[in-house]
């Protein structure tokens, strides 16, 4: 029998397309230049993290579309790297990750093995910092290499760009690890206006609608790292992914009182009285004292990392769809 008129039928119908359409637009891949270069489905970016950022997580990003990555110094030896280049490498297959490089922070012997070793596994992306990264641009511009540099500033930003890298990452106000002091939709566009090369946007980015607004104000990728410490595949403990889960950015301290750089951490794990130390023993208390950004605020639950891809992306797409009702 026929309950409903051709009208309602058809209104059914557009509905149920709408829905279709949206289920379809929710996931569906988006790119900027320098993603597409890249070989990215999304303009995201799971930052390097001290110590948590794992071999794990790089082969859950690039099976979710996006670029991952992990510090060569969170192997404690080259050794050590080498055989998590070989399980990285054997299990993403043709898909983009990357590694980071701390220049200034690494050894002379241990970074030339790191470098050697990168080339030797073809690692397509380089995310350079603390130091001077124009002998590893060299050497990458031979094998189509991508370089990108972290900077918290437009004087760094120049001289990395005169070095030949390829992107800039622009690390903002409230951003986890090493963060600048400039407020992110001041930095982003700034960066994007004097600067010749892409702009990757770091800081603050829990979601999707950070991830929209960083493309808004001309970033070409949005550059998460606070928000996958809450993923099944990081590195940290526990207590570390539940704490990020329930705190706010009223937790977070911005302090140069853990290694003599300002940072943010998490206000409860950062003991009274700490001083600043860079040595290899000091940088061992960093196993207690957990950083995190002021993105905290937006994560609600620890879950696979290519669960809280999809998220992301949705909440994107709906931005989107969004902004062209007004």
């Amino acid at each position: 029998p026929e309950y409903f008129s051709v009208g309602e039928r058809q209104s059914q119908r557009q509905f149920a397309m709408f829905r279709a359409s949206r289920r379809f637009l929710s996931t569906q891949g988006f790119q900027t230049p320098l993603s597409k270069r890249i070989g990215l489905k999304y303009p995201l970016i799971s930052a390097p993290m001290f110590i948590i950022s794992n071999k794990e997580m790089i082969v859950a990003a690039a099976h979710a579309g996006i670029l991952g990555s992990m510090p060569s110094l969170n192997c404690r030896t080259s050794e050590q790297f080498e055989s998590d280049l070989q399980y990285i490498t054997e299990r993403v297959g043709d898909k983009p990750f990357a590694i980071n490089l701390t220049i200034g922070l690494s050894k002379k012997d241990r970074l030339a093995r790191d470098v050697e070793l990168c080339f030797k596994y073809k690692v397509p992306v380089l995310i350079t910092s603390y130091g001077n990264p124009s002998k590893i641009v060299e050497e990458a511009k031979k094998s189509d290499v991508v370089v990108l540099h972290d900077v918290i500033n437009l004087t760094h930003a120049k001289k990395a760009q005169a070095a030949g890298v390829d992107a800039i990452i622009g690390v903002s106000q409230g951003a986890g690890g090493h963060a600048g002091a400039i407020n992110p939709t001041v930095m982003w566009p700034w960066l994007v206006d004097a600067l010749d090369v892409p702009v990757v946007a770091a800081g603050c980015i829990g979601g999707g609608q950070q991830v929209a607004a960083a493309l808004a104000l001309g970033a070409q990728a949005a550059y998460m790292g606070t928000r996958f410490i809450a993923s099944t595949e990081c590195g940290a403990e526990e207590g570390f992914k539940n704490m990020v889960v329930s705190s706010s950015h009223d937790d977070i301290v911005y302090t140069d009182q853990v290694s003599g750089i300002h940072a943010s951490f998490l206000k409860q794990t950062v003991p009274e009285g700490v001083r600043p130390d860079r040595t290899p023993d000091g940088a061992k208390k960093w196993k207690d004292i957990w950083s995190a950004g002021q993105g905290v605020t937006l994560i609600n639950e620890v879950q696979p990392l290519g669960t809280i891809v999809e998220n992301v992306v949705r909440e994107y797409h709906a931005v989107i769809e969004r902004l062209k009702g007004f």
